[in-house]
C-alpha cells in the first residue's frame, strides 16, 4: 500500500531522485557536488526558486576567502574555513577561475581595541593560522594611507567571484538542476519524501537536503520540523571606492565579539575595483536588498518570534548604530575614516547590497557557529552566513555525508 503524497501524487514505490537538495546557493550546490564525489551515481536533484544559481547571500558578498581567525578553536566555522580556504584556492586554479592570495590587515584604531587584537593573534596561532603583529610603521608598508595603532597581517586570506565558483560546481556536480522551482509543500513518509514546486511539479527523493538560506527555517517547517530558531535577515550595504588606490589589498576593524559581523571593511576585488562595507542594518523582507522593500509576511514573522524583541533588547544600541550608518552618508563615511582618513562623502558610491540569513533562538541568541540539524530523511542546514562561501567546500562534504549516512540506513 502507498503513502498519500503531495497533491494527490504517491510518494511511495520508486523515487525521481536519491537525494534532492532544496537551495542552489554555494552550499547546496557544493553538497551535490560532494555527493557525486563521495558516491558515484547518487542520483541528486537541485531545486532552487530563482532563475540561476548565486543569486542571493553567494553573489551578494565581498567575495573574501576567509584565513578562519575569528572563529572559536574547534568549531565548525574555524574548523571548515581553515580547511576551505586553501581548498577554495585550489579548486579555483583547477578549474581556472580568477583569484589572488592577498592576505589582509586587521587594524586597532582605538586603545580599547588592543586587547582584542592581541585575542585574535592567539586565535588565529590556535587555528594554525600564521599571523604577523605590526606597528604604525609596519601597517604604513602594506597600506599607506590606512591609520591604525597596531594591526595583524593574515596571509592566507584572499579574493574571488563566488558567483563563479557556484556555476562551476553546478557544472561539475552532475547533478540535475532545476531553475525556477520554488518549494510549497513537502510531505515525509517512511518510504520517501515529496516535494511540491509552485508551479506543481513533484520530485520524490529518498532523502531531503535543505540548504534553502534565506529560507531555511520555513523549509523545515514545511517538512514537519521545528527548527528552533528563525531567520533574522540583515542587510549588508556595500559602497564603491572612486579612488582604489587609497587601499592596495583588504583591510578589516577588530571585530565586535558580541556579533557576528566582521564590521565594516575595505576589500580590493578581483576586478581592480574596492567594495566599503557592509554595515548590517534589520532588513524589512528577506530579500529586501533596499529600504523600500518590505514584505508583511517576512515583517510578521519577525515581529512573532520571541528571540527578536530579546535580541533588539540586547542589542538596540548596536543596531541603532548601524541604523544610523544606513540613513547618514556622513555617518558612514565617518566610520570608515577611523581607517581611512583621506575617505570622503564623494569618494563612496553605493553598490549592491546583499542580506545575511541570521539565525537567532528563542532566547535571542545570535547563531555563531554553522548550525546543522538531521531529522528523518531529512537534513536540515539552519546556519550557514559568511564564511560559509570560504567553508563550501567542507561544509558540502559534511552535509552530503550525512545525507549519504541517512541514504544508507533508510
Amino acid at each position: 500500500m502507498q503513502d498519500a503524497g503531495v497533491g494527490g501524487v504517491s510518494v511511495g514505490g520508486g523515487v525521481d531522485c536519491d537525494v534532492l537538495v532544496i537551495g542552489g546557493g554555494i552550499v547546496g550546490l557544493s553538497t551535490a557536488h560532494a555527493l557525486s564525489s563521495l558516491a558515484p551515481g547518487t542520483r541528486v536533484t537541485v531545486l532552487e526558486k530563482e532563475s540561476g544559481p548565486a543569486r542571493h547571500q553567494t553573489g551578494r558578498n565581498s567575495g573574501v576567502i576567509h584565513s578562519g581567525i575569528y572563529y572559536r578553536p574547534g568549531s565548525l566555522k574555524a574548523r571548515f574555513a581553515v580547511r576551505g580556504a586553501a581548498e577554495m584556492v585550489k579548486f579555483c586554479a583547477e578549474h581556472g577561475i580568477a583569484h589572488e592570495v592577498t592576505g589582509k590587515l586587521i587594524v586597532a584604531t582605538d586603545r580599547s581595541e588592543l586587547p582584542r587584537l592581541h585575542s585574535l593573534v592567539q586565535r588565529g596561532r590556535e587555528n594554525g593560522i600564521p599571523v604577523r603583529e605590526l606597528g604604525p610603521a609596519q601597517i604604513a608598508e602594506y597600506e599607506p594611507e590606512i591609520s591604525g595603532l597596531a594591526a595583524i597581517h593574515v596571509g592566507t586570506t584572499g579574493i574571488v567571484d563566488y558567483g563563479q565558483v557556484a556555476a562551476q560546481l553546478a557544472e561539475s556536480s552532475g547533478a540535475e538542476i532545476v531553475y525556477g522551482a520554488e518549494v510549497d509543500l513537502i510531505s515525509r513518509r517512511p518510504s520517501a519524501v515529496a516535494v511540491r514546486t509552485r508551479s506543481g511539479q513533484v520530485v520524490r527523493a529518498r532523502v531531503l537536503v535543505n540548504c534553502a538560506g534565506l529560507q531555511c527555517d520555513r523549509i523545515a517547517r514545511l517538512a514537519g520540523d521545528d527548527p528552533g530558531m528563525r531567520i533574522i535577515p540583515f542587510r549588508g550595504e556595500y559602497h564603491d571606492l572612486a579612488r582604489p588606490s587609497l587601499v592596495r589589498g583588504l583591510v578589516y576593524p577588530v571585530p565586535d565579539p558580541a556579533f557576528p559581523f566582521l564590521g565594516v571593511h575595505l576589500t580590493r576585488g578581483i576586478g581592480g575595483g574596492v567594495h566599503v562595507g557592509p554595515n548590517a542594518v534589520p532588513a524589512l523582507a528577506r530579500e529586501g536588498y533596499r529600504w523600500g522593500t518590505v514584505r508583511p509576511r517576512d515583517l510578521g514573522t519577525e515581529l512573532a518570534w520571541p528571540g527578536s524583541w530579546r535580541m533588539a533588547a540586547r542589542h538596540w544600541r548596536y543596531g541603532a548604530g548601524e541604523i544610523h550608518r544606513s540613513l547618514s552618508k556622513a555617518a558612514f563615511t565617518e566610520a570608515v575614516r577611523r581607517l581611512l582618513p583621506a575617505v570622503t562623502e564623494a569618494d563612496l558610491t553605493p553598490a549592491t547590497a546583499g542580506v545575511r540569513a541570521q539565525a537567532v533562538l528563542r532566547d535571542g541568541t545570535l547563531v555563531d557557529d554553522f548550525l546543522i540539524r538531521e531529522a528523518p530523511r531529512t537534513v536540515h542546514v539552519l546556519n550557514a552566513p559568511s564564511p560559509a562561501a570560504t567553508a563550501s567546500l567542507p561544509i558540502g562534504r559534511e552535509i552530503a555525508a550525512r545525507a549519504l549516512r541517512t541514504l544508507r540506513s533508510a
